[in-house]
């Protein structure tokens, strides 16, 4: 826990009193910040969204800059359109990490579920489903297709089209979606999948007519309802992307606001390659254009009815095809679970920029990322996240040791001088100036830093800031055990001392998320009450009182924290009152041997 130390300066009990206040604000607001800007409990997921009566979904105004040709509009919002893809002939999939099936009405990717991942650690518990058919009650799903510029007379695939399939799709086969337009064009779409999430897509366009054709490829994943989101201000989920080498990211809200103001365009933005999609804190559905190409990226907002969300890539430059000839265009869609290493090693061998930030890193990305690199190794080896987490604990601990050293040394004489602090006190009560320079004269000759014990906390801030970013949004966390009743790190501590840990059989959490404080929240204030008394006591009694409500305050603040970080900050409590205790019994030694060459002197 953040170690306070308020003996700055001898600025006389004032100035003790507005830097207690200081402090206590600056360490209740870290952890308060996380308290006001997340609920307490998730969510519960929305209802059916109501369907709307409007034959077509708007066409969307392009923004300046915008190429001339335009995407066509997603599929209609209606009893017969929704009883038409109810109807649609699919195709079944099943590959080594993901199964599903693809719509034939319209080419639609719209049933993806991870075959990895269940909803809850109950082994019997449903797969995590990522895509959903629009007859759904969460319709999201992705699609390719062409357009061409205004005028253009050419026939091309719509929202109608049933398209034919050949071969199987899985992690060794691709699947190949054909369409002719009775006019001398056939089109393709191939679809390929990896052992893992990524997709590849090939839109291929071949012409057996005697004129050239020119077209646009595009991509698009829609999102036709407005998802719960777990609302943290430390985590982002909405549209994420990488255009033009910057993280584009916006919040469903941002996008619906600016998208009022555009006609729907919420950011538009021309980028060579990059990548773009919708985040959730464990999943992610990404386009990823062609890398040379350049695209015109879109996050859009519809509202025809319902709110409905879409992000979509359209290229600037046509694919022209020769009569007599054929032509493709390749993507890529990710699909899945956000895994650190995966998305590391996507952006590695294909080129993808940045894709590691579909994880939201945060602020200190330039430490979380290597922390969790750092306990995911040690779990590589220990087999447990939580013991994990602890050895990366101690290493951090040995690896400041120096540094913590010289400050809880310099702690530890400021506790032993504090009977020589308040008789100075009482001395020059009325005379603040003598106060302040025989208060300096004593940290001179005692050679104490009063400041020195401030350097612990500051450097736990960032610490603390990065390992709970670790264990809250990566999904290696997720469902992680410990040991005894921890069997998912990522979330709280199941058991309450309010109902007597289960003897009784009640929930008061529901009235109140303060009724809910579990074991290991108790654990951890009581290390910090312990850690406190090895600390200076504030000279003031009304500081002091203040001082020992601090352990029962962050025990309630903390009760709604990941388990995986109570469970560090209580080890890392008692691995720094051990280092304290061995640090004060040394000081003490010291002292005393220091007061019998002094007497002998």
């Amino acid at each position: 826990m953040f170690p306070f130390h308020f003996h700055f300066s001898p600025d006389g009990t004032l100035m003790d009193q507005k830097r207690l206040l200081i402090a206590i604000a600056l360490s209740v607001a870290i952890l308060l910040g996380f308290q006001l800007f997340a609920p307490k409990r998730p969510v519960p997921p929305p209802g059916t969204e109501t369907v709307a009566q409007s034959t077509a979904s708007p066409a969307v105004t392009p923004r300046p800059g915008t190429p001339a040709q335009s995407l066509p509009p997603a599929p209609p919002v209606n009893p017969a359109q929704l009883a038409a893809e109810k109807a649609a002939p699919r195709v079944a999939f099943t590959a080594a990490r993901v199964q599903g099936s693809v719509n034939l009405l319209g080419a639609k990717l719209d049933d993806l579920v991870l075959r990895d991942y269940r909803e809850t650690i109950e082994p019997s518990s449903a797969l995590v489903r990522l895509l959903e058919p629009r007859t759904g009650e969460q319709p999201y799903y992705v699609q390719f297709g062409w357009t061409a510029d205004p005028g253009s007379t050419v026939a091309l695939p719509g929202n109608d089209t049933v398209w034919t399939a050949s071969g199987q799709l899985s992690s060794t086969t691709p699947l190949t979606l054909s369409w002719d337009n009775g006019a001398g064009l056939q089109f393709q779409i191939v679809l390929k999948v990896d052992d893992n999430f990524m997709f590849s897509v090939e839109q291929k366009v071949i012409n057996t007519g005697t004129n050239p054709v020119q077209l646009y490829p595009f991509s698009r994943i829609r999102r036709d309802y407005t998802p719960a989101v777990a609302g943290y201000y430390v985590l982002h989920e909405g549209f994420t992307g990488v255009l033009d080498g910057t993280l584009k990211e916006q919040k469903y809200t941002d996008n619906k606001s600016e998208g009022d103001k555009h006609s729907g365009v919420g950011l538009e933005a021309t980028s060579k390659g990059g990548w773009a999609g919708f985040t959730d804190k464990y999943w992610l559905a990404a386009l990823v254009p062609d890398q040379g190409s350049e695209q015109v990226a879109t996050y859009r907002h519809v509202n025809d009815g319902a709110d409905r969300y879409q992000v979509d890539f359209l290229g600037k430059a046509p694919l022209v095809v020769a009569p007599g000839a054929a032509a493709s265009a390749q993507s890529k869609l990710f699909a899945g679970a956000k895994e650190v290493r995966l998305l590391d090693r996507y952006e590695t061998e294909d080129g993808i920029p940045s894709f590691d930030k579909a994880v939201d890193f945060g602020w200190f990305y330039f430490i979380t990322k290597p922390f969790f690199y750092a306990i995911d190794w040690l779990n590589s080896i220990i087999g447990n996240f939580g013991v994990a987490i602890l050895v990366f604990t101690l290493g951090l601990k040995l690896l400041f040791f120096p540094l913590a050293n010289k400050s809880y040394r310099s702690m530890s004489k400021m506790k032993l001088l504090n009977p020589k602090i308040q008789a100075l006190r009482e001395q020059y009560k009325d005379d603040s100036a003598k106060l302040q320079s025989a208060m300096m004269q004593l940290y001179k000759t005692e050679k104490v830093n009063p400041a020195s014990g401030c350097l612990p906390m500051l450097i736990q801030i960032p610490i603390f800031f990065s390992l709970y970013k670790v264990i809250f949004v990566t999904i290696e966390m997720r469902q992680a055990p410990f040991f005894g009743w921890i069997h998912d790190l990522s979330a709280v501590d199941p058991t309450n001392v309010f109902n007597l840990f289960g003897l009784i059989p009640f929930d008061p959490s529901i009235y109140s998320h303060y009724l809910h404080l579990g074991a290991w929240p108790l654990l951890m204030g009581a290390t910090m009450y312990f850690q406190q008394k090895l600390n200076p006591p504030p000279p003031d009694p009304t500081q002091a009182k203040l001082f020992q409500f601090m352990p029962i305050i962050f025990t309630f603040m903390l009760s709604n924290f990941p388990a995986g970080l109570v469970i560090y900050w209580s080890w890392n409590n008692s691995l720094t009152i051990l280092q304290q205790t061995v640090i004060m019994r040394q000081t003490r030694l010291s002292s005393s041997r220091n007061d019998v060459k002094a007497a002998q002197s």
